[in-house]
């Protein structure tokens, strides 16, 4: 059902410290908390006594203490107390324990053979250290959809037409032409639109005036990390292979959809400009406007999750969705594979 060797997101770094956070991602009880030195620890949230989740327990140091008998774990799982009976700790008193890194303001775990956790495969951001490059705060929603449906509505540059009238749509958005390419790792569904307005959204973030070349690159990677770049240059400027001009206005949104279980979704984004990158009257006004579409987005997807869960005629697929079909595709394989 999920791909298990690879990096999800499990939360904003800023917001695990030093109290017992229980989460639960891929139908798994996860909590995380940091060590005094401010490493990140993800375990198993159950004693391996009678399931008691470790979160009712407390922070003893570097250590958890579960609530029910006092069995206390550390960062690795390893149980180093049994008060109970002293000079006895079970043998089998462990706690399983997941890979997790700090990088780009964000906390990652590995859900699968921790031998496998390797830091280097996690999703790399571009000009993430480039001091011209401005970001913003970004934000977390939870949507009562599975994340698939997500990764469909991310790889739909079409939907914006009628979802996001106020932000994102605009001229051509509804029926230009969509080209799709892949790599053995992502799908990226993606289309120029010339000589038109910017949409909403970027109206007064663009750096010139009049009409515009319009990029919509939706790219989706795995396990499901969707990496959605918009391009704005002068009229007659933009196109494929067409080197950036002085003017070239770029945003990369980032977003990574990590599944709580089969019905529910944990949605992280922020987003990357290559301009402004002190001015946090831009940074707020962007994150606003995301964060108002995505709640539309919500909207819609919750629904639809209902709807094809409850399905009483068989539902269609139209040309838009090849790149999800695609998508879903090599997913599917990865998580064959990754079982036998």
């Amino acid at each position: 059902m999920y791909l298990r060797n690879c990096w999800y997101v499990a939360g904003w770094s800023k917001d695990i410290g030093r109290s017992l956070k229980p989460q639960t991602y891929l139908g798994e009880n996860i909590l995380f908390y940091r060590t005094k030195d401010g490493q990140p620890v993800a375990l198993e949230d159950a004693c391996p006594h009678r399931k008691l989740p470790l979160s009712d327990g407390k922070l003893i140091g570097d250590t958890v203490e579960c609530g029910y008998h006092g069995l206390t774990f550390d960062c690795l799982g390893a149980c180093v107390s049994a008060p109970t009976q002293k000079g006895q700790i079970p043998r089998r008193a462990v706690v399983k324990s997941y890979p997790v890194v700090d990088r780009y303001r964000l906390l990652w775990i590995w859900m699968g053979d921790p031998e496998l956790a390797d830091p280097d495969k996690i999703f790399p951001i571009e000009n993430f250290d480039n001091p011209d490059w401005g970001y913003t705060d970004g934000g977390v929603l939870d949507i009562n959809c599975h994340y698939l449906w997500i990764c469909d509505n991310l790889l739909d540059p079409s939907h914006v037409a009628w979802v996001h009238v106020s932000s994102f749509a605009g001229a051509g958005t509804d029926d230009a032409p969509l080209d799709l390419t892949k790599t053995d790792q992502s799908i990226t569904v993606s289309r120029w639109i010339y000589d038109q307005p910017p949409s909403p959204y970027y109206a007064d973030l663009v750096k010139f005036e009049g009409t515009c070349d319009r990029l919509q690159h939706y790219e989706m990677a795995l396990p499901g990390i969707a990496l959605n770049k918009s391009v704005y240059s002068p009229t007659g400027t933009g196109g494929p292979g067409k080197p950036h001009v002085a003017q070239t206005y770029v945003n990369i949104s980032y977003n990574f959809m990590t599944p709580i279980d089969a019905d529910n979704s944990r949605y992280f984004w922020f987003q990357h400009r290559n301009t402004d990158p002190t001015d946090t009257a831009i940074s707020e006004k962007m994150n606003a406007g995301a964060h108002m579409a995505f709640e539309e987005d919500r909207l819609v997807l919750e629904k639809v999750h209902q709807g094809m869960k409850d399905l009483i005629t068989p539902n269609i697929d139209l040309g838009l969705d090849a790149g999800a079909k695609q998508f879903r595709l090599m997913l599917s394989r990865a998580i064959k594979a990754e079982k036998t």
